[in-house]
């Protein structure tokens, strides 16, 4: 493994390399393939792919969120996504001040380490890292009655003097802890929102059941597949901002123990990756195989789901996640 190997392997699965996505289909593939990504460049860089990136087939000149609305390109992606969106094919986050894209296989996942437990309760509210503000409690409310629902058509029925930066802040507060979810958009009135539990609730019964830890280690490792190789600080760095640091290195740890994730050396670097499946002729794992799955699982498994799919040393390394329905 090299340093250029490694980078262009990663222009490969990020279709940054002259490949486009172009069609539903095309889309529905890549988000799978990776995972999870970017909507469009964050600053500072992230390491991981961009949906804007992949639908333009290049890294260079890409727009970030404050240039989108004056670039065609960045339109016709958010055009993409919002299809894939409202059929389900992946689901949409807020992560870096952006929006932040969820293969619909790996969602239950991201779910389990970043949504709310206990879903249809009414929050709590107060200034506790646990409650939300009385604002996003009325503007939770309010979708829940009413939704799916506008922007524009929440502040009008909210009334009073609430501006547009104010009910900004309440919805992003609620979409960061996976309490609701944009699932359209219109040409007049905009995004429409709703709560996550009512617009995919097998998903969300599915995430709660997962312990923080198993989905942890499942995104990991997903999280390597998609960027072939990084240092520990890089993944450290990335899923701190879904989960305390403690627990991602205690995942990150339970990964190496179990030896589904070890170490290699590029050049003056040591970067984390996952490990290489071995053949069937040594009567261990072969390509798409479930860790700690029999061979005859194994093959059931792959004969139902082409998709690469998050692997785990907890529960969820025993069980390849269901198959996901789009639509």
């Amino acid at each position: 493994m090299t340093e250029r190997g490694i980078q262009e392997q990663r222009r490969k699965k990020w279709r940054v390399e002259g490949n486009p996505i172009r069609t539903l289909e095309e889309a529905r593939e890549f988000i799978e393939s990776v995972g999870f990504c970017l909507l469009y460049p964050v600053k500072p860089p992230v390491l991981a792919p961009t949906f804007v990136g992949a639908y333009v087939g290049s890294e260079s000149g890409l727009p970030t969120l404050r240039q989108a609305f004056a670039d065609v390109r960045a339109r016709e992606a958010s055009e993409l996504m919002v299809r894939l969106l409202r059929e389900r094919a992946a689901y949409e986050a807020h992560l870096f001040g952006d929006s932040f894209l969820v293969a619909a296989s790996v969602f239950p996942y991201y779910y389990a380490v970043a949504g709310d437990r206990n879903p249809r309760q009414v929050p709590k509210q107060g200034g506790h890292a646990e409650t939300y503000s009385p604002l996003a409690v009325d503007v939770l409310e309010m979708i829940r009655n009413k939704g799916p629902i506008s922007k524009k058509r929440l502040q009008e029925k909210l009334s009073g003097d609430l501006s547009e930066a104010a009910l900004d802040r309440g919805l992003v507060e609620l979409w960061t802890h996976l309490r609701i979810t944009r699932v359209d958009c219109k040409a007049v009135e905009g995004a429409l929102w709703d709560v996550l539990y009512r617009w995919s609730p097998e998903t969300v019964k599915e995430g709660i059941q997962l312990s923080v830890g198993e989905a942890l280690s499942a995104l990991l490792s997903k999280y390597l597949e998609c960027v072939i190789a990084a240092e520990p600080q890089e993944v450290e760095d990335l899923f701190s901002n879904l989960a305390p640091r403690s627990k991602v290195k205690e995942a990150s740890n339970a990964l190496q123990a179990g030896r589904e994730m070890n170490f290699v050396h590029v050049g003056n670097r040591t970067l984390l990756h996952v490990t290489p499946p071995r053949t069937a002729a040594s009567g261990t794992r072969e390509p798409g195989e479930v860790p700690g799955s029999t061979s005859s699982s194994s093959a059931s498994s792959s004969a139902s789901s082409s998709a690469p799919q998050p692997r785990s040393s907890t529960r969820a390394r025993h069980e390849a996640p269901r198959a996901r329905r789009h639509g």
